[in-house]
Formats: C-alpha cells, sequence, structure tokens
C-alpha cells in the first residue's frame, strides 16, 4: 500500500500536468460569412489578415464544383459584419470566349507588401494549372490573373509559411500528372514568391497523399500533415528548411480522405481543424463531423472544440490562421452552400 501510493501521486500529479496545458477555448464569433449569394454551391475557403489588419477570406463558388462558370470571390471583416461576396477571378479566356472552372484558393501576404491570391483552373484536378493575382491594397483591387510556370501549381489548398530565413514554403501537390497519382511535393521561393522551385515529397509505394499542411516544430524541423487514402493523415519531415522531405509515415489522427489545415501558433503549440472519421464508401463520408484539435509537439493530438457534428452533412476543408493579436480564425464548407466562420480565443 505504502509503495504504491507514491507512484499514485506521481501519475495524478502528471495528468493534472498535461491537462494544465490544454488551452481553454472562447468562441467569439460563430457566423457564416454569407447567407445569400450569387451561386449555388461553394467550397475550399481561406483567410488571411490584412496588413492592416483585417481578415480576408476567399473561396470558390458557382452552379456546381467543375463548371466552367466557377470563379473566386472574397468577403472582408469589417465591424458590421462580413462584405458581400465579391467575384475577383474567373476561368474566362480570350480564345473562342472558352471558360474554366477555377478552383481552391490560397491568400497568403509576402514581405513585399503584396497579398498573393493564388488559385487553380482548369477542367478537373488531374488537368488543372496554377494562377496568381497579386493586390497592393490589401484585396480591394487585383492585378491581371497571371499562370504560373509550367510544374508549378502554388499552394494547392493551403497557406505557405516564411521560415526566419525568408524562405516561402508552399504546400503543393498533383493528383494526376505523367502516370503520377496523388504526389506532394513543396515549392520553395527565396524571392518572395516570384520565382519557384519543386522539391518532392516521397511517400510509400501505393501510398496516396496530397494537400499539405505545415507545422514548424521548436527545434527548426518542418512537419507536413497530408491527406491520405490510408484512413489516416500521413507525416512528413524536413531538417533542412523544406529543402528535402522524409518519406511519409502515418500519424495518430484519423482522416476519411478529406481536406485539413493545422497553424503552428505564437506560443509554439499547434491547432488542427480535421474530419475526426474513417473514410467510407462515398468520397463524402466522414465529413459529418468537424473536430478542432491541440498539440504540444506536433505528433499528440487532443480534440479541444466540436465543430460540426450531424449524422448527415458535410462540413470539409477547413482553414484556420492566428492574428497578430493572438486570436485564432476557422473557415469550413457548410454543406456546400456557405462558409462558416468562427473567431476564438484561447488561453490556459
Amino acid at each position: 500500500m505504502h509503495k504504491i501510493l507514491p507512484n499514485l501521486i506521481v501519475l495524478i500529479l502528471v495528468n493534472c500536468w498535461v491537462n494544465a496545458q490544454t488551452p481553454q477555448v472562447e468562441v467569439l464569433v460563430d457566423t457564416f460569412i454569407f447567407k445569400k449569394a450569387p451561386f449555388k454551391q461553394c467550397h475550399a475557403s481561406t483567410l488571411v489578415e490584412t496588413t492592416k489588419g483585417d481578415i480576408l477570406a476567399a473561396w470558390f463558388g458557382g452552379e456546381y464544383e467543375r463548371h466552367p462558370q466557377v470563379a473566386i470571390y472574397t468577403s472582408r471583416l469589417t465591424p458590421f459584419g462580413w462584405s458581400a461576396p465579391e467575384q475577383v477571378a474567373d476561368g474566362q479566356t480570350a480564345i473562342n470566349s472558352i471558360s474554366y472552372p477555377t478552383w481552391n484558393p490560397v491568400l497568403f501576404n509576402n514581405a513585399e507588401d503584396e497579398l498573393m491570391l493564388f488559385y487553380k483552373e482548369g477542367p478537373s484536378p488531374s488537368t488543372w494549372w496554377g494562377m496568381l493575382k497579386i493586390s497592393d491594397d490589401d484585396g480591394k483591387s487585383w492585378s491581371d490573373a497571371k499562370r504560373l510556370p509550367d510544374g508549378i501549381i502554388g499552394p494547392v489548398k493551403n497557406k505557405p509559411i516564411r521560415l526566419k530565413s525568408g524562405v516561402i514554403v508552399s504546400p503543393s501537390s498533383i493528383e494526376s500528372q505523367g502516370g503520377e497519382v496523388w504526389k506532394s511535393h513543396m515549392e520553395l521561393s527565396n524571392d518572395e514568391g516570384h520565382t519557384w522551385e519543386k522539391v518532392d515529397i516521397p511517400s510509400g509505394d501505393g501510398i496516396k497523399v496530397i494537400q499539405p499542411t505545415i507545422l514548424q516544430l521548436g527545434d527548426g524541423t518542418l512537419k507536413a500533415l497530408l491527406r491520405s487514402d490510408q484512413n489516416y493523415l500521413m507525416e512528413s519531415t524536413s531538417s533542412d528548411s523544406g529543402k528535402t522531405w522524409s518519406e511519409t509515415v502515418k500519424s495518430k489522427v484519423l482522416n476519411p480522405n478529406s481536406g485539413v489545415d493545422a497553424v503552428t501558433l505564437n506560443n509554439g503549440s499547434f491547432l488542427l481543424v480535421y474530419n475526426p472519421t474513417e473514410a467510407g464508401a462515398d468520397w463524402a463520408d466522414g465529413r459529418n463531423k468537424l473536430n478542432l484539435a491541440y498539440s504540444e509537439d506536433g505528433e499528440n493530438w487532443e480534440d479541444i472544440l466540436k465543430l460540426e457534428g450531424e449524422p448527415e452533412g458535410e462540413f470539409s476543408y477547413p482553414a484556420i490562421i492566428q492574428d497578430s493579436q493572438g486570436l485564432v480564425h476557422i473557415s469550413y464548407t457548410h454543406n456546400r452552400n456557405t462558409i462558416k466562420y468562427l473567431k476564438l480565443r484561447l488561453s490556459k
């Protein structure tokens, strides 16, 4: 009895320490970015804090995914709520008035006070190409669209990160190209996104991975979490600022073959938004639940907020950022007809 008691006390103290690390979540705003829009369906939102401190969102919307008139829309968070959706990019061409669908916008601020809008254009994810628009007034107006160089897709779903060295690491992937199917890579830039170098992420035989999101670990290591066909997120690490990556291995996080996003917080811990389920017979199976998880080390995750959970419905393709005031912003597809938005405050 006396020998067991000290061990029990140690176990209790350890559990108390672990629980003390888990942040408390205060939901400050829980709303939809829009309720009425000039499109029937929407998907794949992205968030950024502008140089003025505003939050800007973007997504694609149209009759349905793959429809040739699907366009990129933005909305700005103001003191009066979200502004009405504004179309800022489309796939209209000057050749025979052909129009292509657009996909997966990603917003990113470079260090030259340029707000970059990356998006994809083309008939399908297996044949699309990367596009870019730039704004020098925080997204109020945009340059003409520019096609990215062959082989460079741009960030395919999730935001790039900038390292202390100034290198931008952009998470990307292809769904079909040259006989390869579902392969992930990083695109590196040393000149604020004007030119890019492609770096592959190796995966095991038969393992499909796309849409990485990047964590910055305390020792300088980069960790990519990747959507996969393995019922779990896969992960890969880089110890040389993204120049080379390890072969992907299975993480501890369930994933029903659906997009996720994560963020490295100012204090060095991490948040992840994901569907906490396994894949089903249909591609949308498992997307009826969406959670926010917290990690101290980027490996072990604890759910801290249930965002969605219904027998039916699709809640998917999240985006997450932390602003300059330390507040956390999340957006995601809500049943394909609007974009949900939350603002959170975390405290120990």
